[in-house]
């Protein structure tokens, strides 16, 4: 029996490949002689470098870069085996983790550390890029980044923009001709599993905004200030982005990624499940394990085990996903093509016990998950033998 196991992170308790060791224990406890085939996999999020490296044989490359407040921050990006692609999580330079929530405000913050990121990966010799735009800080329609790559955006004095959304109601001029000329010889493939346009009422602003400590206000106004983007960009770069699906992510870096590096939106479980050749390793697989660390009605959208369970399905292969917890509205995955879901956590707790115990939990219930197809096997041997009588 051959048992691909190919979860994501639980965050903030286990990587990728962590859950996938405890998962293959519990089940090597039951299931000694299987053969198992671990995949950390992710969807374009927190934990994406991680498992891309931990699948590839990679590494990781840590650097001080500017963070959101244009204040040093400790970073990193990962490099495939054989250091051909650069997986960057914009999160690491320019997230809302590394600003205080007193000192949230994207009017000010600034996507700069992830130009850097990108430059940084450059000069290692990378050429093909994952670009991962969850949870950043900024609402600067990627200018900081691109800024940090040498693209000029002048008012109308001729003077570079400062940093953040809010100075982008002054953009008069975008220059071009000054950016890394690397970047030609590049791909960029952006992890994008939200819709959001650029702006309007479910642009970046509006719906985004506020999260990163935006007032009433500023989310007024930097939504002014992206339409005004959009429009230069329409006039200096021929490129129409402002109702383009996808271009809202990461306050609007994904439509910077798209116009000034050439990138190609697609969802982030695609990404990494490509990268890892995870479709060839389910072929002939008897059964597939995924998990991440909560399942909710949010899980159908993108995420992991929706991304792996679409690769069983074409082949046909049953699908079990292991979750730190279930939502009520959890079940909705069984029309998505997972035919179980079990929660790790056995008894009631606190967050806190829970991720403390998180190993421990994954492989109790791994083993009781192996332990009762076992029971299946038996019970349909039984019948079999009886029916032969």
């Amino acid at each position: 029996m051959k048992i691909v196991i190919a979860p994501d992170s639980f965050k903030e308790s286990l990587s990728a490949m962590e859950v996938a060791i405890e998962i293959e224990a519990g089940f090597k406890e039951i299931f000694p002689d299987a053969e198992y085939l671990k995949i950390p996999v992710a969807d374009g999020g927190e934990g994406t470098v991680q498992a891309m490296i931990d699948a590839t044989g990679g590494r990781r490359i840590e650097l001080i870069v500017s963070g959101p407040l244009n204040t040093p921050v400790q970073a990193f990006y990962g490099l495939t085996g054989g250091d051909t692609v650069a997986v960057i999580e914009i999160a690491a330079a320019s997230g809302l983790a590394l600003v205080p929530p007193e000192l949230r405000n994207p009017m000010q913050t600034s996507s700069y550390g992830t130009g850097e990121l990108i430059r940084c990966a450059l000069d290692a010799g990378a050429r093909h890029f994952v670009l991962g735009v969850g949870g950043s800080a900024s609402n600067d329609g990627g200018t900081g980044m691109l800024q940090a790559l040498g693209v000029r955006f002048r008012n109308a004095l001729g003077t570079d923009l400062g940093s953040g959304g809010g100075e982008l109601n002054q953009l008069e001029n975008i220059d071009v001709s000054t950016i890394d000329p690397r970047i030609k010889e590049c791909i960029f493939e952006i992890a994008c599993d939200v819709s959001n346009p650029l702006i309007g009422p479910e642009g970046a602003s509006v719906v985004f905004g506020p999260q990163k400590g935006a007032t009433a206000e500023m989310v007024k106004q930097l939504d002014i200030n992206l339409h005004h983007y959009a429009k230069i960009i329409a006039r200096d770069l021929g490129q129409e982005i402002a109702g383009i699906p996808g271009t809202g992510a990461g306050g609007g870096i994904a439509a910077a990624m798209m116009v000034f590096l050439g990138g190609r939106l697609r969802p982030g479980s695609d990404i990494v499940n490509d990268a890892v050749g995870l479709d060839l390793a389910i072929r002939d697989a008897d059964l597939v394990i995924t998990g991440e660390g909560r399942i909710d009605n949010q899980t159908i959208h993108g995420k992991t085990p929706i991304g792996v369970t679409r690769i069983a399905q074409r082949h046909g292969k049953p699908v079990i996903a292991i979750a730190g917890c279930l939502t009520p509205n959890s079940g909705i995955v069984h029309s998505h093509g997972i035919n179980a879901i079990f929660a790790a956590v056995n008894k009631p707790c606190t967050v806190r016990e829970a991720l403390n115990e998180a190993a421990f939990n994954v492989r109790s219930a791994a083993r009781n998950i192996a332990a009762t197809l076992r029971v299946g096997t038996l019970l349909c041997a039984t019948q079999v033998t009886a029916a032969r009588k």
